[in-house]
């Protein structure tokens, strides 16, 4: 019995405790420690919100203190939005912390450059956050680099109703939040990014220009869109320095703090619809969207050629081409939630020096990095559609599965021509599940399962490294003479090696 009441009163004591809003402090002698002494808030663009940054704040002491104050440098005026210790605003009065126990201050901005001294295309606003005063005064600086931006957006309709783009026709027309650009619009220069709400789409006999180092942003649920018989020009050119990549064209989401560098799906898709045409991505980086280009069917000329491009992150699919008719060299695709290639209901294709690899680093993959079927099958019967080529030169198809090629004929009726040729391919068929399986009887230029020793697969790096890569020196010089400059703008050896990139000497680890 005894313990049941030492439990009692243990418990109760606890209790106690737990709910004192009356301890005695002493005044803060200007000692507090902090998890950092500068809160970057990284790079936002104009009018649109930064992530919510922390810091925390320590009070080392045996005593229980107070701070008279926490403000902000700029008071009622600052740009910055504080949270402290639950309590939102910019000025704070007599704020208690525990002995040797923190608090938590959280930090957000949204920034008008327009509003700012001296305006211009970026502007770097600072303020800080000032706990105490006079001879007890510490302060934490804030620093956020804003940049200025192209806008393009919907129309608001009122009443929550925005523009909207219908695809498609009768019961299968699709409505999507999405605007036309009009003629102005069409040609993105590298002046200033470019933020997209919605959709923005290439009207109906239109091109849209993309300069070199041009940047365009989406924002969640948006994308391009090419109509029928339009066109996407998007040619930037090779940098002289490649960690500046000043000439690249790079498609990303609006958001550029660190934390979302390398987060998939924060966006739509590039689709180029049915019937669109002559679209060209050449050194153009696509990356953390659903799908990285959305590339839809054609009769009659090339509907898609990708020079020197990488899409990478993609939450579905890198690329995805349905009855395409599609041209590759020095692509390289990895770390997509389902596949990093797809060829569906057939069409024509051809890849020379192209690393179709997929890493997917967000969880469990079922697919392998490419799968190419030629038909359909649904409760309205088998639908099928020629495969007259999809021919693999000098490439890789690599992962971290066992087996990184699917191959998915409809019918034995309708062609499914499939060609790789001086390939390093990982198809490590341990359970002998494509035994005697004629689809997968590789020619003997096809070199299987061994390491192509990427530089760093994580980091979406695929150079390969000289002298161990399984794909040095596989490939076929006449296609190198055909692709005769890898990703890097480095010549190609002959014979070549497979992929996009000539294997180079890896720097020394440390």
């Amino acid at each position: 019995m005894r313990y049941a009441y030492g439990l009692v009163l243990f418990c109760s004591i606890i209790l106690w405790s737990s709910c004192r809003n009356d301890f005695e402090t002493v005044p803060n002698t200007g000692n507090l420690e902090f998890s950092r002494d500068t809160v970057f808030l990284d790079t936002i663009f104009t009018n649109i919100g930064s992530s919510t940054y922390n810091l925390k704040v320590y009070n080392r002491s045996d005593d229980d203190i107070t701070i008279p104050s926490i403000r902000l440098g700029d008071g009622e005026n600052s740009q910055y939005r504080l949270n402290v210790d639950g309590l939102p605003g910019k000025t704070f009065n007599d704020i208690n912390i525990l002995a040797n126990d923190s608090i938590f201050v959280f930090v957000e901005t949204t920034l008008d450059i327009d509003n700012l001294p001296g305006g211009g295309f970026e502007f770097l606003y600072e303020d800080q956050i000032q706990f105490d005063t006079a001879g007890n005064q510490q302060n934490i600086a804030l620093i956020t680099l804003v940049k200025d931006a192209i806008f393009l957006f919907p129309e608001d309709l009122g009443n929550g109703m925005f523009e909207t783009l219908t695809l498609g026709s009768g019961e299968d027309a699709l409505e999507i939040e999405g605007f036309f650009l009009d003629t102005t619009e069409l040609n993105f220069t590298n002046e200033k990014p470019y933020i997209i709400y919605g959709y923005a789409a290439v009207p109906p006999g239109e091109e849209l220009i993309i300069d070199p180092g041009a940047r365009v942003h989406f924002h969640n649920n948006s994308g391009l869109l090419v109509a029928n018989t339009a066109s996407i020009k998007a040619n930037g050119v090779q940098s002289v320095d490649l960690d500046a990549m000043e000439g690249e064209i790079i498609f990303e989401s609006d958001r550029l703090e660190p934390l979302f560098a390398d987060v998939p799906g924060q966006w739509g898709t590039i689709w180029c619809t049915a019937g669109s045409t002559n679209n060209e991505f050449n050194f153009t980086t696509i990356k953390n969207a659903s799908v990285g280009i959305l590339m839809d069917s054609n009769d009659g000329d090339r509907t898609l050629s990708l020079r020197n491009t990488q899409i990478y992150n993609s939450s579905n699919i890198g690329l995805l081409a349905r009855t395409g008719d599609v041209y590759g060299e020095n692509l390289v695709i990895n770390n997509s939630g389902l596949s990093s290639l797809v060829l569906s209901l057939g069409g024509s294709y051809t890849f020379n020096h192209c690393s179709f690899v997929n890493y997917w680093s967000n969880g469990f993959r079922s697919f392998p990095a490419v799968q190419i079927d030629n038909g359909t099958e649904n409760e309205n019967g088998v639908f099928s559609f020629p495969l007259t080529q999809a021919n693999f030169n000098n490439c890789i198809i690599y992962g971290s599965e066992n087996i990184e090629l699917g191959l998915f004929p409809i019918d034995q009726s309708t062609p499914f021509n499939v060609s790789l040729n001086n390939t390093l391919l990982r198809f490590n068929d341990t359970n002998n599940s494509f035994e005697g399986n004629p689809l997968y009887e590789f020619n003997n230029t096809v070199v299987l399962n061994i390491d192509p020793a990427f530089q760093d697969s994580g980091a979406n790096n695929f150079n390969i490294e000289q002298n161990i890569s399984g794909a040095e020196a596989i490939g076929n010089s006449s296609t190198g003479a055909i692709v005769p400059i890898d990703l890097n703008g480095t010549n190609r050896a002959t014979p070549p090696d497979a992929g996009a990139y000539q294997s180079i000497a890896f720097p020394p680890e440390g």
